[in-house]
């Protein structure tokens, strides 16, 4: 088969995917449904959440208000090393460590957000600015996202209160001068 051949065979491919493509959205203007306003099944227990001035969320500011002292009685170093490796993919946790697709997390509990100067912060990140105590870390690790709108850490957070409390120990004790427990 020659060069001339393959050509027309990619040809037709693409032309067939672009009258398909073609055909959708001709069908979606022809066929244009004017979507409701409100909702047709309204579901109970839905948590509306709103972005407060600083890019926390209230229902972030209330996570907030979790007892620490009793959170971190759930945790243990051990596992939550073992649970840090979901986080060992984007963040090294070494003293003099380098900056992976995240910033190095040697003695983060204490250290302001966005501190590292050598790493690229989101800017959101960097307008937060607050210093990563025990209950500022627990309710971020819930869900980065929702913490900090803006935030370039895509990942889906730690649900259970364990193993927040397991990490949050485990970054803790990977310091040189560790905080001590409240």
């Amino acid at each position: 088969m020659d060069s001339f051949e393959l050509n027309k065979i990619i040809a037709a491919v693409l032309l067939a995917a672009l009258i398909i493509i073609g055909i959708g959205k001709f069908a979606d203007v022809l066929f244009y449904v004017e979507k409701p306003e409100q909702s047709a099944y309204k579901v109970d227990g839905l948590e509306v959440v709103t972005t407060l001035k600083d890019g926390a969320s209230e229902s972030a500011k209330e996570i907030k208000e979790v007892n620490i002292k009793e959170l971190l009685a759930l945790g243990d170093v051990t596992h939550g090393e073992k649970v840090f490796k979901k986080c060992s993919a984007c963040h090294m946790i070494v003293s003099g460590g380098k900056n992976m697709i995240g910033p190095n997390l040697w003695g983060v509990i204490g250290r302001n957000a966005a501190a590292i100067n050598d790493y690229n912060y989101s800017k959101a990140m960097k307008d937060y600015g607050k210093e990563w105590t025990f209950a500022e870390m627990n309710s971020y690790l819930i869900k980065p996202q929702a913490y900090i709108k803006g935030t370039k850490m895509a990942f889906a957070g730690l649900r259970k209160e364990k193993d927040r409390a397991s990490v949050i120990l485990y970054m803790n004790s990977k310091s040189d001068n560790p905080k001590p427990l409240p």
